[in-house]
């Protein structure tokens, strides 16, 4: 059976220039980045080249680009040394940031006694930038700020620009968790002031165990991981090269096509939007995902008007790969915070969510083998609830 995947916010799948690229550095760049000989300094080249050009794109220098395994690693450093080495005493986050981000923050307050506020989001997804603004007045404790640029289940986007001015005014540090947004998006860091933000190369067709910390210059940030003077001494650890090789040619090919990759995303979901909308009556759209100007392109959060915790399963029997929320918490028996944020607990017992997210691979004829499965799975409930009725 030939899979669907409409599963691309967890994983996307490696393009094969991204896979020739890895494959030559694994036969011919074997040695050691940090070793004074030749092999050694080419292999030291080719990151440095990959530096260069994440660099390029963000718009800020080469030595602000921090190499990691993935977007994980890079919040986790950014978020602990923020409090162990910056003294920050407060951190201003919300609900619906991912587990990586809220767990961590979670740490620092059980660990180093660290104060927590929560932004309270409306029904909408999006978070109150009024608090956050009395938040940062209210207090003169050194302050870090963590918020998501694009919601990884709900699509919703923040205005990082706004929010970084903001941070900036109140002498508060500001990070932000782009794992979502990073190569989908221009992002231009010498006009947005954010302080620190994180990459995963895998969200856009490059390996999984490559990512990046983006750091700004002198901001004293030091590095969890240590025993080595890699990664300007914010990471120790021999380097993958073959991974940050792969992670650069992912970002060169999504650069180069980025607006006629949006321009089929966008065209993709919309034909989603309106497929589930004609085909399954009492659907809904959570968050701001269905607006197209107000959420990621990626990402549809799809509201079914029955309830199927099994609807996943079901799916994949039928070929179609595709998640009801976060990877990360998809083992859970229970709703995701986030769609407790945005759905009504009494709507819940009644509803199943489901995570359309979609890529450049993505066609019209996948979209229709999904909502004719849903139909499928809708019409049996529909046949169930009669005969119990009826009984």
């Amino acid at each position: 059976m030939n899979k669907i995947y409409l599963d691309n916010a967890a994983t996307t799948p490696l393009s094969e220039e991204v896979i020739d690229a890895m494959v030559d550095v694994l036969k011919n760049n074997y040695g050691n980045p940090s070793s004074t000989h030749s092999l050694g300094q080419e292999a030291k080249i080719l990151i440095e080249n990959v530096r260069r050009d994440v660099a390029d794109y963000l718009k800020v220098t080469p030595a602000e680009i921090i190499f990691t395994s993935c977007g994980t690693e890079s919040n986790n450093m950014i978020i602990k040394s923020c409090v162990d080495h910056l003294a920050v005493e407060r951190i201003i986050t919300s609900p619906l940031e991912h587990k990586c981000v809220a767990e961590t923050v979670l740490d620092m307050k059980k660990r180093r006694g660290v104060e927590v506020a929560y932004l309270r989001p409306d029904k909408k997804g999006d978070v109150n930038l009024e608090q956050l603004e009395n938040l940062l007045k209210s207090s003169d404790k050194k302050t870090l700020v963590t918020l998501m640029h694009a919601n990884n289940e709900i699509g919703n986007l923040l205005d990082i620009k706004k929010v970084a001015k903001m941070c900036k005014e109140n002498n508060a540090l500001f990070h932000s968790d782009t794992v979502q947004s990073m190569a989908h998006m221009d992002l231009d860091f010498s006009d947005i002031p954010v302080d620190f933000a994180s990459c995963s190369a895998h969200k856009f067709h490059g390996p999984k165990g490559s990512g990046f910390a983006f750091i700004r210059k002198a901001s004293g940030l030091k590095g969890i991981i240590t025993g080595g003077p890699q990664e300007r001494s914010l990471r120790a650890g021999t380097e993958n090269v073959c991974g940050i090789v792969g992670l650069g040619k992912a970002l060169e090919i999504y650069l180069k096509n980025m607006d006629s990759y949006a321009n089929h995303i966008k065209e993709i979901k919309q034909y989603t939007i309106d497929q589930l909308s004609q085909k399954i009556e009492g659907v809904k759209f959570n968050g701001r995902s269905a607006e197209m100007d107000n959420s990621l392109y990626t990402v549809l959060s799809v509201l079914l008007p029955f309830k199927d915790p099994m609807i996943g399963l079901k799916l994949d029997m039928k070929g179609i790969a595709i998640s009801q929320g976060s990877a990360c918490s998809s083992g859970a028996s229970k709703p995701s915070m986030v769609m407790m944020m945005v759905v009504d607990e009494e709507e819940m017992d009644h509803t199943t969510p489901l995570r359309v997210s979609f890529s450049h691979f993505t066609t019209k004829e996948d979209i229709d083998a999904l909502v004719n499965a849903v139909e499928e799975i809708a019409e049996s409930f529909q046949i169930e609830k009669a005969n119990v009725e009826h009984r």
